[in-house]
């Protein structure tokens, strides 16, 4: 291939509605970091091991996101492109190296583009190795939201363009666990386009362990011409696969916390049997009703929280699926002829039923948020009844004793100050034994009548 060039577009999440304004996610420089880590390992450019000395969110190779505010473009150096400099290969030629990185709204983005000191260089299967690419697969970049491996190049018109496409994804992740599959093929700015997607085999339904991989072979000696409007539609590519990871992520995200409610729905219902059961005996005890009760509280908020998350991945995802579709219209108009189809259908069926799943999800899941309230609300009556109950009877327990030791009081008084007139023989013979005994007699007699009195009440 003539005209190579292998570039890496990778998306980084800087911030997220949690963060408080001016603050960015834990790991939100790690973009940058793992591309110095590239250029002190592997591809050595010399502007990419100083890159921190050239962006702007770096101070004295101290990352400050701060000094990113008030900036009025999207570039995050002062000086548009950064050339990286050149690297010599075993076969004589150099390699020449550029970057660009972006803040995209709430992501930064980054195009690292490897290329030839001449176009007129052919690379081929074996000179690919040169470009390192290795290097700049996921378990290297790590960029959250997900990355795209772009090949671009020109080819005699009796190539097979479809084999070649198919051996370069093949090289592109040699000596990786990463397994390519053909994902679409079709036409771009007059240039063959065939997409693949290289997947994590342990996870790989994760866009942050897959590569996008997009391989532009031009054979009708017209590269000129779809460089031209390759550069003219740059902006608007750039952004189309910006909200192409972010849909996907989302989409991850969604089905995550799905699967966390239905986690904590199921524990739910669990505690509404092991409530039935205990309703069920002849004698509640309150104090495991009490401690039912208070486990569901927490789980409720954990449920609510994934109810919230899914109606603003609901809205993340419409947004970016807009902003898809407005980049789409864009480079077809610049193109002057379709985009591929491909990127159509991504649109009209793969974004469409996933959207469509996550208000599902939402549909599904918000009556539990109404059965989480009623259950602890019917648990709550349960235990404030059985209290209730449980307060009056040791109130009555309390009069009862009150009214029996009250008057067993006053009569051991009145016994005690007239025991001396009572005559009979065994009281005048024992005094205080005598007026001990009728004294608890008293008693007695005092707090059956109590007895009877809360009876009535």
């Amino acid at each position: 291939m003539k005209n190579f060039s292998l570039s890496l577009y990778a998306f980084h999440l800087r911030n997220t509605l949690t963060e408080l304004p001016g603050e960015v996610v834990a790991d939100a420089n790690i973009l940058w970091e793992n591309l110095v880590k590239v250029g002190e390992s592997s591809l050595t450019f010399v502007g990419l091991k100083d890159l921190r000395s050239k962006l702007i969110c770096y101070q004295n190779n101290i990352y400050d996101p701060k000094r990113e505010q008030g900036r009025k473009t999207e570039w995050l150096t002062d000086s548009g492109i950064l050339d990286l400099g050149s690297l010599p290969t075993t076969e004589g030629f150099k390699i020449n190296a550029n970057l660009q990185p972006f803040l995209l709204n709430d992501t930064y983005a980054v195009d690292l583009t490897l290329f030839p000191e001449s176009p007129n260089i052919s690379i081929d299967i074996p000179q690919l190795q040169h470009f390192k690419p290795s290097s700049l697969l996921p378990s290297h970049i790590q960029a959250s939201l997900g990355q795209t491996l772009l090949i671009s190049g020109e080819v005699d018109s009796t190539e097979d363009c479809d084999t070649l496409a198919e051996k370069l994804a093949i090289a592109l992740v040699a000596g990786t666990n990463l397994n390519t599959v053909r994902s679409q093929q079709g036409e771009l700015f007059g240039s063959h386009l065939f997409e693949y997607q290289a997947l994590d085999p342990d996870e790989p339904d994760n866009p942050a362990k897959q590569c996008h991989i997009l391989i532009v072979i031009n054979n009708n000696n017209s590269q000129a011409a779809t460089a031209t409007l390759a550069g003219e539609a740059y902006n608007w590519l750039l952004n189309l696969l910006c909200s192409y990871h972010k849909i996907l992520y989302i989409y991850q995200l969604a089905r995550q916390r799905y699967r966390e409610a239905r986690t904590i729905y199921s524990n739910l219902e669990n505690k509404i049997q092991k409530f039935n059961s205990l309703t069920s005996q002849n004698e509640i005890k309150l104090s495991d009703l009490k401690s039912l009760m208070g486990k569901i509280p927490t789980k409720s908020f954990d449920y609510t929280r994934c109810l919230q998350d899914l109606q603003t991945h609901h809205t993340a995802i419409t947004t970016n699926i807009t902003n898809y579709q407005i980049c789409l219209e864009k480079i077809q108009t610049i193109g002057r002829v379709n985009s591929p189809q491909s990127w159509q259908d991504f649109i009209n069926k793969d974004c469409k039923k996933w959207q469509e799943q996550i208000q599902t999800d939402i549909n599904y899941l918000t009556p539990g948020k109404e059965l989480f309230g009623q259950f602890v609300d019917t648990i709550r009556g349960i235990v404030e009844t059985g209290q209730a109950e449980s307060d009056r009877s040791l109130e009555n327990i309390i009069q009862v004793l009150g009214i029996g030791f009250g008057g067993g009081a006053i009569a051991s008084g009145v016994f005690t100050t007239h025991i001396d007139k009572i005559n009979l023989p065994l009281i005048q013979k024992h005094p205080l034994y005598a007026s001990l005994t009728l004294s608890i007699i008293a008693t007695l007699i005092f707090i059956a009548l109590g007895w009877l009195i809360t009876k009535r009440k």
